[in-house]
């Protein structure tokens, strides 16, 4: 059987030359399955994790068909539309696209909130062939106006199941009412709960089903540990773990924007680099925060679920549940953010006794038990006498520090 590449699925020569000055050489399974079905005018609804290559999967071709001889495009018009749940999705998608079609003329436009919106009120006065953007922003404006989308020829929504977790789908179902209904539409989705199929079956017609299950939920390279500890001995135990210097790039999820932002301030007042990202900060200062962290001036960023999919920065190191999230396929999210690209990454969880069912539900989705480090896995009664206990001295940094069932004992850390 012919190995499979870029130029035999049927991509342009501009492109081709793109992806090679980015040594993209191999399409990944949901890119080699994609590609030609939308080159060939097929909807499609793809279904697959993070950091599967869903975003060249659907703008190689979709820059193809726009590059192809059109009619000028007319004041505050959208020849194709990519929503995105989150800002970050959102710039992240117009950078792989400008990335991609760098030799094609091409207009492109991001619509996001957080920011003022006359800067992107004066891009779309011109048209634009791709138009990014998050439901929110657009939906306001299109109200105002400032975008048309009845001239539209393509539909792309990424990560669907998010824009119901986030509350969108009202907004998305309204601006879908917007467009033409003879189009191209691609659907894709990590997950496929109900009111994703229900919106499938709105959205699309006679799509192809595309569906790339890895071998397992998480990512093999992966190693994840936990470390059973009292809420209020959190943040102590975070400071002692980064004394690590292998900690080179690290996440910290909370669950709450103001857990973010202490966990934060924690970190800074003991001598850590580190950006908070959630979503009560302005687009410009998640952005800088994003590009601080990304270029390795911050050592660390403390975030949200905002920051849990679609975020793609190369060589994160380990990733820390601080909190562990409600609903567990988060936290595979979460950990995705290590171990990209082939390499390896460490999650790391802590688990007060309040979050035991979280750990259980999250166990049970990966199939497998976490790597205790500290503390023992308990049951409710001792939950409560582990909750209530007062160690002796030095005996919370010997919580710490206790060795993982089968490993040889780990070198004594620095003080933080």
């Amino acid at each position: 059987m012919t190995d499979v590449t870029f130029s035999t699925l049927g991509l342009a020569e501009p492109l081709l030359r793109a992806l090679a000055t980015e040594k993209y050489l191999v399409p990944t399974p949901i890119q080699a399955q994609a590609i030609p079905l939308i080159l060939s005018g097929r909807d499609v609804l793809g279904l697959a994790q993070t950091g599967t290559g869903k975003t060249a999967a659907f703008g190689l071709p979709l820059l193809q068909h726009l590059s192809a001889p059109h009619e000028r495009v007319l004041p505050n018009c959208v020849r194709a539309l990519i929503l995105a749940p989150t800002r970050e999705l959102a710039v992240q998608i117009d950078e792989s696209l400008q990335t991609y079609g760098r030799h094609l003329k091409l207009r492109h436009a991001v619509i996001l909130g957080g920011v003022n919106q006359h800067r992107q009120v004066q891009v779309m006065r011109g048209g634009v062939d791709v138009l990014v953007a998050t439901p929110g922003r657009l939906l306001d404006l299109i109200t105002q106006k400032h975008v048309r989308l009845d001239l539209a020829t393509t539909l792309v929504i990424d990560e669907a199941d998010r824009m119901f977790d986030m509350g969108f789908i009202r907004d998305v179902r309204k601006i879908v009412s917007r467009l033409p209904r003879k189009r191209q539409s691609m659907l894709f989705s990590a997950t496929m709960p109900n009111e994703v199929a229900h919106l499938v079956a709105e959205v699309l017609h006679e799509p192809a089903r595309i569906e790339v299950s890895p071998k397992t939920i998480t990512a093999d390279k992966i190693e994840q540990r936990v470390y059973f500890v009292p809420a209020q001995d959190k943040r102590p135990l975070l400071n002692t773990l980064l004394a690590d210097a292998a900690m080179k790039r690290v996440i910290v999820f909370t669950r709450t924007k103001h857990g973010a932002n202490k966990v934060a301030e924690n970190l800074e007042k003991a001598g850590h680099r580190a950006e908070a990202i959630h979503g009560n900060k302005s687009q410009n200062a998640r952005q800088r925060a994003l590009d601080e962290f990304r270029q390795g001036r911050a050592r660390i960023l403390v975030a949200t679920d905002i920051a849990a999919r679609g975020i793609d920065i190369d060589d994160v190191t380990h990733v820390v549940n601080f909190e562990l999230p409600d609903v567990a396929e988060s936290y595979v999210h979460r950990i995705g953010r290590t171990a990209r690209a082939g390499s390896a990454g460490i999650a790391i969880a802590f688990c007060d006794p309040s979050e035991r069912p979280s750990l259980k539900a999250i166990e049970k989705l990966v199939k497998q038990d976490l790597t205790v480090m500290a503390g023992e896995r308990y049951g409710q009664a001792s939950e409560r006498q582990y909750a209530n206990a007062k160690p002796e001295p030095g005996e919370q940094q010997r919580r710490f520090n206790r060795r993982p069932r089968g490993q040889g004992r780990p070198a004594r850390p620095q003080a933080a």
